[in-house]
């Protein structure tokens, strides 16, 4: 006891810097998440929706996209209560500006992804659904218009989560898009199954395994408003016999190509290398990222990438399924991974949580990486057996305490004691305070918003990038800061977590620093921009090959402000 009071102590002065609370009614979120039916009789009725932080109208605030599902009856009408657009308005506010932006699919919505697809400047919108997903084009002027027949990246599955990026280098972003399985109401209703039992003999839906698994795609942008499905050529088609449902986009060998990491339920994890001929190779096994450190399979849900020690390359964090724990692989370079969850604290406390939406961010901006894990589980009925994991849950809150070691801060506020059924997470500073806060989308539940409260005790610095002419947002741009001799690493790109669109920013902790020393950019083109001796607690704006602005958080990045 008196070491763990001791230990509690030590941890105390990092640990009390962060507390999130729920501003979701103050904000006027009122969206209710429909996904199935409450008794989850069918694998599509469990895994729900997400949204994302995006700046459609280029005001430089993040405006939020959330998704919505349906029920089996309003999907075969396509009459389900939609999707929900909220325009940020400042001060903590949104308004739901749906109808007037011209979206809001009624389809059965699962996830998104966000990216100036035309290099017109502004950024567009995918929506992934059981059943065709929807691309829309933002023409400017707050409207979006439906194009996905032209584009050709509807599809016909069950799809998950998805991401844009430059995979060729041209200059415009790509779409990979993760599918989960192959379902058939028609043949499940007549297979008359009551195999499919859990923990304690409790009746459950039945899946995945035993279904096919649904081919995950990559479309390549051919830069006139078409994609064209290169799954087979490139290489990616073997990923049709797993279940796909988290997808991060990174550069993990650093050998100026993003390559895909794909979090699969119940099968192996696949880590495609981007071999820079177009094609992609599964090194997944060889990398040692396919399976845990013990080689057990996992029911990968969320993922991201992150440099969470600061050595320069970056690490994986996977979210997983019940008694199984999250997984944190250490990126050892090139293409090698080593599973440290034991020795960096975080399987005991997450072995009894169902993870999905998962992200790296500093939270408290003390200069290193901490992890969020929204929880949640899949079967309602394990409340009526003693299971040892609740349907409801609370989510939880890693902080980086160094030397590769994770703390959960039990006391992180009112916002992190709500439980809910929670899936898709975004993460971005929706409010321009300097701190990660965090839009949850809860399962047959209204969303939850957490604003981060304390983060921004500690200073910061949030680096938005444009490209020149084309990858007009800089996505995969790699930034390396510099303060007091510490290096920290980011990747621009909004993808990552589960089913979300993550703020574009790149954004920095740096603890009691008063200014960094130096700012590399390496643009996805290959260039190279040192920027020295830069301000903290700024919005930094970096455009390619020229003079950087430095600006008051809030401010239009789109207006030119003061150099460095």
């Amino acid at each position: 006891m008196l070491f763990l009071l001791f230990f509690w102590t030590a941890l105390t002065p990092a640990l009390a810097q962060v507390g999130f609370t729920d501003q979701t009614v103050a904000a006027g979120i009122t969206l209710r998440n429909t996904f199935g039916g409450l008794e989850k009789k069918y694998i599509v009725e469990a895994h729900g929706s997400g949204g994302g932080f995006f700046d459609y109208d280029n005001d430089g605030d993040l405006d939020l996209y959330v998704v919505n599902g349906a029920t089996f009856e309003t999907y075969q009408q396509k009459s389900g209560p939609g999707d929900v657009f909220y325009r940020n308005e400042g001060q903590g506010k949104f308004a739901d500006i749906t109808a007037q932006a011209g979206l809001g699919d009624p389809s059965w919505g699962t996830g998104c992804a966000a990216g100036d697809i035309d290099n017109d400047g502004d950024r567009d919108l995918y929506v992934t659904n059981y059943g065709p997903n929807v691309v829309y084009r933002n023409e400017g002027q707050g409207k979006f218009a439906d194009i996905t027949a032209r584009a050709g990246v509807a599809g016909d599955d069950f799809s998950t989560s998805t991401a844009f990026f430059d995979y060729d280098n041209d200059g415009d972003l790509d779409l990979y898009v993760a599918n989960y399985l192959i379902f058939d109401r028609t043949a499940v209703d007549a297979a008359k199954r009551k195999d499919c039992v859990y923990m304690g003999g409790v009746q459950v839906y039945c899946g995945p395994k035993g279904m096919p698994g649904a081919a995950d795609v990559l479309y390549r942008n051919e830069g006139d408003g078409r994609f064209i499905d290169v799954s087979k050529p490139s290489g990616i088609a073997g990923a049709s016999e797993y279940y796909g449902l988290g997808v991060v986009v990174e550069d993990f060998d650093q050998d100026g190509h993003m390559d895909i990491y794909v979090a699969d339920d119940e099968t192996p994890s696949l880590l495609f290398h981007n071999q820079g001929d177009g094609t992609f190779i599964d090194i997944g096994v060889m990398a040692g990222v396919a399976y845990n450190g013990e080689g057990k399979e996992q029911a990968g849900m969320g993922i991201d990438a992150g440099d969470f020690d600061n050595d320069g390359d970056m690490d994986i964090q996977k979210t997983n399924f019940f008694r199984e724990g999250d997984t944190l692989y250490r990126n050892d370079g090139p293409n090698r991974f080593s599973d440290i969850t034991v020795q960096a604290g975080l399987t005991a406390p997450t072995l009894n949580f169902l993870g999905w939406g998962t992200k790296f961010v500093d939270f408290d901006n003390d200069a290193d990486l901490d992890i969020f894990v929204a929880n949640g589980h899949v079967y309602p009925q394990v409340d009526q057996v003693p299971t040892g994991s609740p349907y409801r849950q609370r989510n939880q809150l890693f902080l980086n305490q160094g030397k590769g070691r994770f703390a959960e801060l039990l006391q992180a506020g009112p916002g992190m004691k709500i439980e809910k059924v929670s899936r898709g997470a975004a993460f971005g500073d929706y409010d321009d305070d300097g701190d990660g806060d965090v839009f949850v989308n809860n399962l047959n539940d209204t969303p939850t918003l957490l604003r981060n409260e304390g983060g921004n005790r500690q200073h910061w610095l949030l680096v938005q990038v444009f490209g020149a002419a084309v990858n007009r947002d800089g996505v995969g741009t790699r930034i390396r800061l510099v303060a007091a001799g510490q290096s920290q690493w980011r990747t621009i790109s909004s993808a990552g977590s589960f089913l979300a669109i993550n703020d574009l920013r790149a954004h920095f902790g740096l603890g009691t620093q008063t200014r960094v020393d130096l700012l590399e950019l390496t643009w996805p083109d290959g260039t190279t921009q040192t920027l020295r001796d830069l301000p903290t607690d700024k919005l930094l704006v970096v455009r390619q090959g020229s003079t950087p602005a430095v600006l008051e958080m809030g401010s239009n990045p789109h207006v030119l402000g003061s150099g460095p």
